[in-house]
């Protein structure tokens, strides 16, 4: 049985995708070479994305990490409570924030007014990782679609040849009894 010869991906794509190499987007062709030589697409986006990220990227993750965490609400929680309990229990008339409390309202609107901008950049990051991850994701699955079409183009190309080489045999048997039932007339 003869060699399947190997595929050129660049020509295939015409037909794959419908359009001309040279009218690929550039994940497309990427992901094409991925096929054509063989290599993984295994870069990890996230990875990329945190090793490039800034002090100020990486506070603002932190940031938002501990503020949606359960260990700061119930920090809070309790901060709150004995902000109550010492100005309203034991400092009574030397409270220095009495009831109802300006400066604890005055705190936290300082700090819900800092700390939303910067939920705001973590959120903001995360969605900038999120559609690193979908085009990769892209990347790969188009890679996979590559590899699937140019299974099948090598499937057909070796079915079709085994098909070619069984009905040269069975023409040959074919001229073969041929010959042997003109032979048996003759005798």
């Amino acid at each position: 049985m003869s060699h399947v010869p190997s595929q050129d991906y660049l020509q295939s794509a015409a037909r794959w995708f419908g359009r001309s190499g040279d009218q690929l987007s550039k994940t497309e062709r990427k992901a094409l070479r991925h096929a054509s030589q063989r290599l993984a697409v295994s870069e990890d986006p996230n990875k990329l994305l945190d090793e490039r990220a800034t002090f100020g990227e990486r506070l603002a993750d932190a940031v938002a990490r501990f503020g949606g965490s359960w260990t700061f609400i119930i920090a809070f929680f309790l901060l709150l409570m004995s902000w109550t309990l010492v100005n309203t229990q034991l400092l009574g008339e030397t409270a220095f924030d009495p009831y109802p409390f300006i400066f604890l309202n005055l705190v936290l609107s300082m700090l819900a007014a800092i700390q939303a901008p910067i939920i705001m950049m973590s959120q903001n990051r995360q969605s900038t990782k999120d559609r690193q991850m979908a085009a990769h994701d892209y990347e790969v699955n188009l890679k996979a679609e590559i590899e699937i079409m140019a299974l099948h183009d090598k499937l057909d190309a070796l079915r079709n040849e085994n098909l070619t080489v069984i009905l040269a045999k069975q023409q040959e048997q074919i001229e073969l009894l041929t010959k042997l039932l003109a032979e048996r007339h003759r005798h």
